[in-house]
């Protein structure tokens, strides 16, 4: 029974480290809860939540989805997921799918379960909301800022979008590594955190479009009956980053986190195949976070189609009317309230708000 939820890559991340932001749901005894048939949101219910075209969109598009470590049976989970719910299939010999290491190889890196499972939500959440679009993941070689960097480097240059569900605390010398995701015509997401309140790296890079995260619930046609902040979405006011000039809310003089945001609340969470061991267990898992939230938004800017005019975030803050306002909720306490409460308008743990059809990015 679900009793609860706990991160995937537990502990914070050290000193020129990250960890992925994805949470799993637990048992009384706070396991990973796993089962024989799929429990969380179907990729049905999301592209009706959304209002998504996912089945004429995306053709010519290809998500690159950047995370650490090896995930040995990716391809033939990604089957699984596939069969049972009715996608089309995305393999290697049809060419809609490919994995390689963060220099384009394929000798892998070591496998790790907690990135495997987080590996497993970005790859099947991709394809489920954008079934037309090939699929690129990048294997770091570890989880440093060092190789995922890297592996940053060749998703941009392999991909017409890129999706990236990790992050670390900020540091001071943050800003010398955002040439890595300063690529006019490549969107690129990156998940705000679990954690609440708080700002995190690369969310914060000026150059990325930071995802925060919400509790979507929805009627029973599967259409959005609300959607609230979720609270451990991350947000805040980036202690380095510069203030970008599309960007004018006047509570924070530098950077604020997060631009737009999508499902990430675990509780409804999505079903997420993953066959190789994870806490000894292995089936259909519920997995949220914002590791949930950045794939989701990645796929959106796919079926958008309209990456050419992307070098940052400014596209969703000149269209907001056309994303669904999160108005309530909060993810902890700050100084400045719209930094951590849900509002009119913009705020930041929900940035201007969730998806309401592609018209935003």
């Amino acid at each position: 029974m679900f009793a609860g939820s706990r991160p995937v890559c537990p502990g914070p991340a050290s000193v020129g480290n990250t960890h992925c932001h994805a949470h799993v749901t637990t048992d009384t005894h706070g396991n990973p809860h796993a089962t024989t048939a799929p429990s969380g949101y179907s990729p049905r219910q999301f592209q009706t939540a959304y209002s998504l075209p996912s089945a004429t969109a995306g053709v010519g598009q290809t998500i690159a989805i950047v995370d650490a470590y090896d995930h040995p049976n990716i391809e033939s989970d990604l089957a699984v997921y596939s069969k049972y719910f009715g996608l089309p299939a995305c393999t290697t010999a049809n060419g809609c799918f490919k994995k390689v290491n963060q220099t384009g190889g394929t000798k892998y890196p070591r496998a790790n379960a907690g990135w495997a499972l987080e590996i497993a939500l970005d790859v099947e959440i991709a394809h489920a909301l954008c079934p037309n679009c090939k699929i690129l993941l990048v294997e770091a070689s570890s989880n440093s800022f060092a190789n995922l960097l890297a592996a940053e480097d060749y998703a941009r240059a392999h991909a017409t979008v890129v999706s990236n569900s990790w992050g670390g605390s900020e540091f001071a010398s943050e800003t010398l590594y955002d040439s890595h995701f300063k690529d006019p015509g490549t969107p690129i997401t990156v998940s705000s955190g679990d954690s609440g309140y708080g700002a995190e790296y690369p969310a914060s890079s000026q150059f990325v479009t930071a995802v925060g995260g919400t509790t979507l619930t929805l009627n029973s046609d599967n259409t959005r009956l609300s959607e609230t902040v979720w609270s451990g979405s991350g947000s805040g006011c980036s202690a380095y980053e510069p203030k970008p000039s599309w960007q004018t809310d006047t509570g924070c003089s530098l950077r604020t986190v997060a631009d737009v945001a999508a499902a990430a609340d675990p509780s409804t969470g999505a079903a997420i195949y993953d066959s190789y061991s994870y806490n000894g267990k292995k089936g259909w898992f519920r997995v949220g976070g914002t590791s949930l939230a950045a794939p989701i938004i990645a796929a959106v800017y796919a079926l958008a189609g309209n990456g050419g005019s992307t070098i940052d975030a400014s596209y969703p803050y000149a269209h907001s009317s056309s994303l669904f306002d999160v108005t309530s909720g909060t993810n902890g306490k700050c100084s400045v309230a719209y930094l951590c409460t849900g509002g009119t308008d913009y705020d930041g743990p929900t940035g201007n708000g969730a998806p309401m059809g592609v018209n935003a990015f």
